[in-house]
């Protein structure tokens, strides 16, 4: 069976939900749009996602020019329910395994300047967003549905 991008969302969403209840200080809320810039690119099957589920609030055009295109001017996501992976986890604690110079595996983490004082990098690794499985899986529904990984900017699913 081939996970739809409705599935992974919903995937992603529990866990999130798991880490944040972990982590119930993180300063990443409603309102907050320190990550939502413009330039945001996402894979196709997600700009369709959005586009087959949000095609009234594209029509209604672009709110802010220099940020994401779906925010309001409230710093509030119109397109909250359908918005892509890269916003589901956007300001969590993230960790990520990198091969060095020698091909050893060396972890990294990082964590948003705003919850900085929440959180030391240090913690236990449940308390951080594993970067790269979640991708793959991503990259796997693209494929399996394009034959590619292409990826499409947030601002283009406005021109018609």
């Amino acid at each position: 069976m081939d996970l739809t991008i409705e599935d992974f969302h919903r995937i992603v969403d529990e866990r999130v939900n798991e880490l944040i209840s972990r982590i119930s200080d993180l300063n990443c809320r409603r309102g907050c749009a320190d990550c939502c810039i413009d330039n945001i690119t996402v894979f196709q099957v997600e700009g369709d996602w959005i586009i087959q589920n949000c095609n009234d609030i594209i029509n209604e055009g672009s709110a802010i020019t220099d940020a994401c295109p779906f925010l309001d001017n409230n710093n509030s996501c119109r397109i909250y329910y359908y918005r892509p992976y890269v916003c589901r986890t956007q300001g969590l604690p993230l960790r990520w395994i990198e091969e060095d110079q020698d091909k050893q595996p060396v972890e990294y983490r990082d964590i948003c300047s705003l919850n900085e004082s929440v959180l030391d990098l240090k913690a236990s690794e449940e308390n951080f967003w594993t970067i790269g499985p979640y991708e793959e899986a991503l990259s796997l529904i693209q494929y399996s549905k394009y034959g590619n990984i292409n990826r499409v900017f947030l601002r283009s699913l406005f021109e018609k």
